[in-house]
């Protein structure tokens, strides 16, 4: 695990790996299909401001969320990827 905290605004997030196997029993190749767009969050930055409001994370550290497809930097630490989003990038959490 990275030893980061996101600024404010921020969560780092673990993007859980692509399913393999289609629900129909078919398995795909690594390069087959598109990024997750799901994944665990790793660390949470602080509340930030957004016109004149307080905005606090929308996730908790543990928590499986959704995120845009196009939102945050992906980075990599230790031959393992994550990805930086901002709060607003969040879209779902899992129950």
């Amino acid at each position: 695990m990275p030893n980061l905290k996101p600024t404010a605004g921020y969560l780092l997030i673990e993007p859980l790996e692509k399913e393999v196997k289609t629900a129909s029993g078919i398995y795909l190749p690594e390069t087959a299909g598109e990024k997750p767009q799901k994944g665990k969050v790793i660390a949470v930055g602080t509340k930030t401001f957004v016109d004149c409001h307080e905005v606090e994370s929308p996730a908790k550290k543990g928590e499986i969320v959704l995120y845009k497809k196009w939102g945050g930097n992906e980075i990599k630490i230790e031959n393992k990827e994550y990805i930086i989003v901002k709060f607003e990038d969040i879209l779902a959490i899992e129950l």
